[in-house]
């Protein structure tokens, strides 16, 4: 349960990257921006949950 965050983390970066590829071959920029913003939110949200674990 300790990698919990991470692996949702991981499964979202994987669903963004899928929704950006998605999106690149539909031409649709608004699913190719959903999929990135997924992307760069849930490394930040990773990111910040490992340095306060930290403490």
């Amino acid at each position: 349960m300790k990698n919990l965050p991470y692996m949702l983390a991981l499964v979202a970066v994987a669903f963004g990257a899928l929704l950006l590829y998605l999106g690149e071959l539909d031409d649709s920029p608004g699913l190719g921006g959903i999929g990135l913003i997924l992307m760069v939110g849930s490394v930040v949200l990773a990111v910040r949950h490992a340095r306060r674990s930290r403490r």
